[in-house]
């Protein structure tokens, strides 16, 4: 077994030991909105998962770029809403063009075909083709520092106003969500991606 001491790895190593293991990872695929410029940001990102459901939480850790926030951070630390979308096998594509390093003032969505739609509680609009997206509004930011004070990343807990499902996806009888038809794309390492795969079921001991 090969062992490693972080202590010793660059930072380019830690992340491909990281990102090669803790997969798959779900994608977090965010529109912010960029008031000055009036546009909307959208960007992919996999350090994503839920925190609470006492309170309807979603963490997203999004990394700095040589110490400088990406346009989703700065948007989100503004005006503290965004829309969280998941990300379906369908709109792969899509997905990775929004994922361009573009300046602050230009949209990611004008890589693609995708459309805007207005929603419900938050000012930033929506990417209507998307199966499910969350309206969330900023909860808490926690800037993560490296050993010299510096930030790193910009984790955030975003709270869940709004829950927007599209009915192929949803059983409203059952309230489940349907995996098979959602076909939820994931995050590997490098620029490689999975689909969900073959499900099966395990039933949790009771004592």
């Amino acid at each position: 077994m090969h062992h490693f001491k972080t202590s010793e790895l660059s930072n380019k190593q830690q992340y491909k030991l990281l990102t090669g293991s803790v997969i798959p990872r779900p994608i977090a695929w965010i529109t912010t909105l960029n008031e000055e410029a009036g546009i909307v940001n959208a960007a992919p990102f996999s350090f994503f998962s839920v925190a609470s459901n006492q309170i309807p939480l979603l963490t997203v850790s999004i990394l700095r770029s040589e110490g400088n926030p990406k346009d989703t951070a700065v948007n989100l630390l503004k005006q503290k809403q965004a829309v969280v979308h998941i990300v379906n096998r369908a709109l792969a594509e899509d997905m990775n063009e929004t994922s361009a390093p573009l300046k602050p003032e230009e949209s990611e969505i004008n890589r693609t075909k995708l459309s805007l739609v207005d929603s419900s509680s938050v000012s930033v609009p929506a990417i209507k083709e998307s199966l499910i997206r969350f309206e969330t509004t900023l909860y808490q930011h926690i800037p993560i520092k490296n050993a010299e004070g510096e930030i790193v990343t910009d984790h955030f807990l975003l709270n869940v106003t709004d829950v927007h499902l599209d009915d192929s996806v949803f059983d409203p009888e059952k309230e489940y969500i349907l995996p098979e038809i959602l076909n939820p794309v994931s995050r590997l390492s490098g620029s490689a991606y999975s689909e969900l795969g073959p499900l099966f079921s395990i039933k949790r001991p009771t004592n």
